[in-house]
């Protein structure tokens, strides 16, 4: 019977599949050429912005920080991302990273494991606790109501805001600015091989993944109407293996342009051993696939960490709900692959960049319809008509858009 199930499975999926099952487009044979990298702020011809925070004369002596991460910095993704977030804070502010940081790596999204984290860093000493994965939330909750003089910080959460808990912090940003910019880029590369079929690996299928893979698809189709994206789910936040797996089917059905929302650098190793080209995401990949990476979507997390370990040595306030984006240099992409972009991409980013900041394009503007699934089970639509949009992170910084729109298709499930 189990062989059965398997068998059937596996038809399903090759059915998903068939309809991009023309050949990547071949990026073989420039191994040799030197990788010229084209920083973003020389696409958009202006130095990044900065959260502005007040740190002259400010005693942070009396600091000490946790973290506590899903995985480790090795995984060159999200944990890497923001560790290097760390780095720099540590670098501006001054600290010693030896006495006044402690990092708990590799901590699941288990209750378990996550309480004694944060009470094992209360015990050593810290009066500031940033937790960085979805699921970390509802045990730093509690740990945080227990603990009322050590201020708590998770990012990617939405439980801050109706907590009424006045040291617990919520952070994050508006990710799909910097990911529709990203889809410009593919949507170009695509248009230019001849390939309108792109690929997405992405990692479990809630509003978060939901919302970045629309608003890069979104910015794909806004320079190249006729792409259309097959997405397949890893279930995990870190599973290179898997990652690699989904990548590949991917690109054997055809999807000559795949991008991510996963914490490691398979999917850009994928793309480079098949001939692919790849959008990444947290870290530029450029030097792990010099012949696929496009770019990537990055975070600057620095920003956050900065204000709010100065907030807490200031004896301020910490905002309950925090969120950067593409204005302020949180959200933004990483150098450019010079060598592989299509003609004119970077006029184009730079037009989209400024028409975000001006308000005369919303990532997530019609027509389209899309289906969901609301907290209940029960199926919910959405139509957006030509002119209006849908308003992303309007009530709190954690992601909303949960839909599956017209053009975009899961695979594999």
């Amino acid at each position: 019977m189990r062989k059965i199930i398997a068998i059937v499975l596996c038809l399903v999926m090759a059915l998903g599949l068939v309809a991009c099952s023309e050949p990547a487009a071949n990026n073989e044979g420039d191994g040799e050429q030197e990788v010229k990298k084209l920083a973003f702020k020389d696409v958009i011809g202006t130095e990044l912005g900065a959260v502005h925070v007040d740190t002259e004369g400010v005693d942070y002596s009396g600091m000490k920080i946790g973290f506590i991460h899903i995985s480790d910095p090795s995984d060159m993704g999200y944990t890497y991302n923001h560790n290097n977030g760390t780095l720099k804070m540590v670098e501006t502010l001054g600290l010693d990273a030896d006495t006044q940081i402690i990092n708990k790596f590799n901590i699941a999204e288990d209750n378990a494991e996550v309480t004694q984290a944060a009470n094992e860093l209360i015990a050593e000493g810290c009066n500031l606790i940033f937790a960085t994965s979805f699921g970390h939330e509802p045990a730093l909750l509690e740990v945080a109501k227990a603990n009322p003089d050590v201020q708590f910080c998770h990012a990617t959460g939405y439980m801050a805001s109706t907590a009424g808990v006045s040291n617990f912090h919520n952070y994050f940003g508006r990710i799909y600015e910097a990911r529709y910019l990203s889809g410009v880029v593919a949507g170009l590369k695509a248009k230019e091989i001849g390939n309108n079929r792109l690929g997405y690996v992405a990692a479990v299928p809630f509003a978060e993944v939901i919302s970045g893979f629309t608003s890069f698809y979104l910015g794909a189709k806004s320079v190249n109407p006729d792409v259309t994206m097959k997405v397949m789910y890893t279930g995990s936040w870190n599973d290179p293996t898997k990652e690699a797996q989904n990548a590949n089917a991917l690109i054997d059905a055809g999807c000559g342009v795949i991008s991510q929302h996963c914490d490691s650098t398979a999917p850009a190793t994928a793309a480079e051993e098949k001939g692919a080209f790849h959008v990444g995401y947290n870290s530029g990949m450029i030097d792990v696939a010099p012949n696929a990476s496009l770019t990537s979507t990055i975070w600057d997390w620095s920003q956050y960490l900065v204000y709010a370990t100065t907030c807490v040595a200031k004896g301020e306030p910490i905002d309950t709900d925090w969120m950067g984006g593409l204005y302020d240099g949180v959200c933004l992409l990483s150098d450019l692959n010079e060598n592989l972009l299509a003609e004119g991409t970077a006029d184009a980013v730079k037009t989209a960049y400024n028409g975000i900041l001006d308000g005369s394009i919303h990532v997530f503007a019609g027509p389209y319809h899309g289906e969901g699934v609301d907290f209940d089970g029960n199926t919910v639509t959405i139509d957006v008509a030509e002119g209006e949009w849908y308003e992303e992170n309007e009530f709190v910084s954690a992601p909303s858009f949960n839909y599956i729109i017209d053009g975009i298709e899961v695979v594999g499930e």
